[in-house]
C-alpha cells in the first residue's frame, strides 16, 4: 500500500483505528492490516487504506475521482485510490463525506 519494502508503522495503525472509529456511524466499516498498511472496508468491501506513513487513501472512480482531483488528490499508482488532501483530512465532517462517496461506489 505503501512503498515496496515499507513496513506497518504505530502512526498508520493508529491512523486506521482512528478512522474506523469515526466512520462507524457510515455503516459496518473494519480495517485489516496489509502490504505495510491497512485497509479500509464497508460491509467486507475495501473502499479506502492507510499506507505505511499513516497517509489515508479512498476509492474513486468517475465523477467523484474528478471530485478528488479537483480539491488536490493525487491517485495511488494504478490503483482507483486517491489520496485524501490535510484540508479534507483535517475536517472531520467533509472526511466522513468523502469516505461516504468512496463507499457509495463500491463495486459489489
Amino acid at each position: 500500500m505503501g512503498e515496496k519494502g515499507a513496513r506497518l508503522t504505530a502512526d498508520a495503525t493508529a491512523r486506521a483505528e482512528q478512522l474506523v472509529e469515526e466512520w462507524q456511524p457510515l455503516g459496518p466499516v473494519t480495517s485489516k492490516k496489509m502490504f505495510g498498511g491497512h485497509g479500509i472496508f464497508h460491509d467486507g468491501s475495501m473502499f479506502g487504506m492507510v499506507d505505511s506513513k499513516a497517509d489515508v487513501f479512498l476509492k474513486a472512480r468517475g465523477e467523484d475521482s474528478r471530485v478528488f482531483e479537483d480539491a488536490g488528490s493525487t491517485k495511488h499508482g494504478r490503483m482507483p485510490y486517491w489520496s485524501v488532501p490535510p484540508t479534507v483530512a483535517d475536517d472531520e465532517a467533509l472526511l466522513r463525506e468523502w469516505a461516504q462517496h468512496a463507499i457509495d461506489g463500491i463495486d459489489r
